[in-house]
């Protein structure tokens, strides 16, 4: 009865099963079989050196440049990114930097990775609302994604890459984020239920590869990435553009590739 149970859910939102890493008889819950993994090779991460991947499968919401400390977030409505990240000297680091915003449907695989490799150097965990991320609510709700609930992970770049952040924002019924390199850090526990804002910078640096695993939204939300200006050029991306994780959306800087190539 559970995996018929399942089947239905899948159908209603359109889940490609045979994309997940186990049959659906061996999910014991909707949480588990949300939280799939997918199976082995099918997301393959772009090897090359100067690649920058997609944190998740998902839709493209808008693409761009800092400015002035603003991102967008939909046709004229705009947020800041010190108030997203609530790190105010990592933005003033990723300032004038590339980003682009991702929307992760309940169709979608839940798990976000690294799109560069490096280390984490920390993260802040940020409590809020949980209103819908969806098309209509980004015009809605001005501002929305510094509104809701959201995990922040600071990835030091590997190399010449820089500092790069990762930011996975809940939405309705997504108040439920885990983190992959901190097994602590499960953002529906009573400790994260607290409305103040928590801060961990790590004495040592948690390596992660290029498409590790960084964590796992338990239902549809949307990740954030922002890359230090200068370091990274994105591919030309509209609203409504499908996104895979671990597929190429950008390349290091022309002049950074020299360095990665010079530091070996």
């Amino acid at each position: 009865m559970r995996d018929k149970g399942l089947a239905r859910f899948a159908r209603l939102y359109g889940i490609d099963t045979s994309e997940a890493e186990k049959p659906l008889a061996a999910y014991s819950d909707v949480d588990d079989f949300f939280t799939r993994r997918l199976r082995p090779g099918l997301r393959p991460i772009d090897p090359s050196e100067d690649s920058v991947v997609s944190p998740a499968d998902g839709t493209v919401i808008e693409s761009g440049l800092v400015t002035d400390g603003h991102l967008i977030q939909a046709k004229g409505v705009s947020f800041k990114l010190d108030e997203l990240l609530a790190d105010t000297e990592a933005a003033k680091r990723l300032n004038g930097g590339a980003y682009l915003i991702t929307y992760l449907s309940p169709r979608d695989y839940h798990r976000v990775h690294a799109p560069v490799g490096g280390a984490v150097i920390g993260w802040h965990h940020v409590p809020g609302t949980l209103f819908p991320v969806g098309s209509k609510s980004v015009v809605r709700e001005p501002r929305l994604f510094v509104s809701n609930e959201r995990l922040v992970t600071l990835i030091q770049g590997r190399r010449a890459l820089g500092l790069c952040a990762v930011v996975m924002v809940a939405a309705v019924g997504v108040g439920h984020i885990t983190a992959a390199y901190d097994q602590d850090i499960a953002t529906h526990s009573r400790s994260f239920r607290r409305a103040k804002v928590r801060h961990a910078r790590y004495d040592e640096p948690r390596p992660i590869a290029k498409g590790g695993e960084i964590g796992t939204f338990h239902l549809g939300s949307t990740t954030i990435v922002v890359f230090e200006p200068g370091r990274v050029n994105l591919s030309s991306f509209v609203s409504g553009d499908k996104t895979n994780m671990g597929a190429t959306i950008g390349r290091v800087s022309t002049q950074k590739t020299a360095a990665l190539t010079e530091t070996g």
